[in-house]
């Protein structure tokens, strides 16, 4: 039984109870919380809730601890520090950044004799992998991501924090005119606003100058400014009885040709579509949970990313019923 600690117990902790109850190989043997353990009730009878102050004295009772905090602050200091004494694995999702976080990871657990998996999701993480199959399987094509439709939760935080702002979501949504163009294998050169569009819901608060918190959300730079941007101004009730699910989804795709003159095109999609984001994040993390203790048993420590893991060990089958099961 692989025994399996979470720390935070958000809407991603939440679906790691969860999904855990699904694998039978697998037991919950804590939640940790920087709150105040006393303050949250979890699903799974009998699991103690403890304060992250209790993990260093659990260290021989956890053989992975899953981190289910955010990207932008927890988890590059979380993932280090804690890669030190257990098995990890986390969600960490800065693309641009993740160079950076294995290095500080790898040294970590290194020092531990640990292995720590990281950016373990569907985009980094399962997008990650059929970017990769594409690549190698069609070398002469171009790779396209898509989006949606689905809660960016990054840009529904930068929506909040618009002065006026009582609350909102935004949904990305692929162009569908752009996906159709990839589709037909002709390799089109899309621009960020050709291929997504933002839409956002906002509650403005009482008296605030609506026009303004549209300006602002359409030009804010990094975030809609490169984008076709559609704003919605709805009250708190409609946010809560329409918008109140966090789905998610979408495409990766690779578009290439084969043959001596380059006269067969062929054209790889993967799609997803989620009813809910962080369950289905969980659920890839528990699975990797899973190979993060088989590679630790076979003395593979330091970071480790999705290309590092071989499918066979996210299975709790075995080789032999794999083979005759799935190949």
């Amino acid at each position: 039984m692989i025994r399996i600690g979470i720390l935070g117990y958000g809407n991603l902790g939440k679906g790691v109870e969860s999904a855990i109850r699904q694998n039978p190989d697998m037991e919950l043997t804590a939640v940790f919380t920087r709150r105040n353990p006393e303050s949250l009730t979890i699903r799974s009878q009998g699991v103690p809730v403890l304060s992250t102050d209790d993990l260093t004295a659990m260290e021989d009772k956890i053989d992975v601890l899953i981190l289910c905090g955010g990207s932008a602050t927890d988890l590059p200091v979380q993932t280090p520090e804690y890669a030190k004494l257990f098995n990890v694995v986390d969600s960490f999702d800065t693309h641009a950044k993740i160079p950076e976080h294995f290095e500080k990871v790898e040294k970590a657990a290194l020092a531990g004799e640990k292995t720590a998996l990281i950016s373990v999701g569907w985009d980094p993480g399962m997008f990650s992998l059929n970017r990769l199959y594409g690549n190698v399987i069609l070398p002469e094509g171009k790779d396209y991501t898509f989006w949606g439709k689905g809660v960016s939760q990054g840009h529904s935080d930068a929506i909040r924090r618009v002065e006026g702002v009582k609350d909102g979501k935004q949904y990305t949504i692929p162009v569908e005119a752009a996906l159709d163009a990839v589709r037909s294998g002709s390799n089109p050169e899309l621009t960020t606003r050709e291929k997504h569009i933002r839409e956002c819901f906002v509650v403005a608060e009482e008296g605030a100058d609506l026009a303004k918190i549209e300006a602002e959300i359409k030009n804010m730079p990094n975030y809609f400014a490169d984008y076709d941007t559609i704003v919605h101004f709805i009250s708190q009730e409609e946010l809560q009885r329409d918008h109140s699910s966090i789905p998610h989804g979408g495409f990766v795709l690779r578009s290439g040709v084969t043959g001596m003159n380059k006269e067969n095109k062929h054209l790889i999609e993967y799609q997803l579509k989620l009813d809910s984001n962080p369950e289905f994040t969980a659920s890839v993390l528990v699975a990797y949970a899973r190979a993060a203790y088989r590679m630790n048993k076979e003395g593979q420590c330091g970071c480790k990313t999705v290309f590092d893991v071989a499918p066979a060990y996210l299975s709790p089958l075995s080789g032999e019923e794999l083979r005759k099961n799935l190949l």
